[in-house]
């Protein structure tokens, strides 16, 4: 993967800082098991990747800033993923998006992450 991942990797995690806590954790998690995944895509993979989280990382910097200006009433991080996006997703991303989405709606859950980075709940 081209160099400017890791420009955009600390741009995102440095955006996650002005999330709630357990949604940083969440996010961040995510985030890096992502970007070790594809550490080896092709250019055509790699581009498109890197095309998705720079549209990710510009829509939640939209957010935080919305959020400080007391744009919004409630405040809410993501979009809702249209029917031809998740369309283009393939088996495994829909997996993916599966447990994302279970691990962020469990009622109470709390996650904290240890020295040692073992999560625990």
């Amino acid at each position: 993967m081209p160099g400017g991942a890791r420009g955009l990797y600390r741009r995102i995690l440095l955006l996650h800082r002005a999330l709630p806590a357990a949604l940083r954790a969440l996010g961040d998690r995510y985030v890096k098991e992502e970007f070790r995944k594809h550490k080896a895509a092709g250019p055509a993979e790699a581009q498109r990747f890197l095309r998705e989280w720079e549209n990710y990382a510009a829509l939640i910097q939209q957010q935080i800033n919305e959020d400080k200006q007391n744009l919004r009433e409630k405040t809410v991080y993501g979009i809702q993923l249209t029917e031809e996006k998740l369309n283009d997703f393939r088996d495994e991303q829909i997996g993916q998006l599966k447990e994302l989405m279970d691990e962020a709606t469990k009622p109470n859950k709390k996650i904290t992450i240890s020295k040692d980075s073992e999560h625990k709940t």
